[in-house]
């Protein structure tokens, strides 16, 4: 068993998103991202099989898909999509996200 204090171990930059690999393991992947107001991930989609997911901590941003789509994303709200889907996430809020990813890449 393991603890990580995510609110400790990663914090916020200016220049771009920080990344926290929390996790890594043959089963399953654990990424803390945390942005700035502004700041996102940019729509990508992986070539593999398996399944993302995008989980809003803290802050307010919007879940970004294909083609412009836009989903509201506040604490608490969960995007969940196959990996090889378009996914990505802007900030309109300083805001922490934890993504899980199965099987790992």
């Amino acid at each position: 068993m393991k603890k990580i204090a995510l609110y400790e171990e990663n914090d916020f930059a200016e220049q771009g998103l920080k990344r926290l690999l929390v996790h890594d393991s043959p089963y399953f992947k654990i990424l803390n991202f945390n942005f700035k107001a502004g700041q996102e991930l940019p729509v990508h989609s992986h070539q593999i099989e398996g399944q993302v997911s995008l989980a809003v901590l803290e802050g307010v941003g919007e879940f970004l898909g294909a083609g412009g789509a836009t989903l509201p994303a506040k604490a608490g709200d969960v995007l969940i999509s196959d990996i090889a889907e378009p996914h990505g996430l802007r900030a309109k809020t300083d805001l922490r996200l934890l993504v899980t990813i199965a099987p790992p890449i």
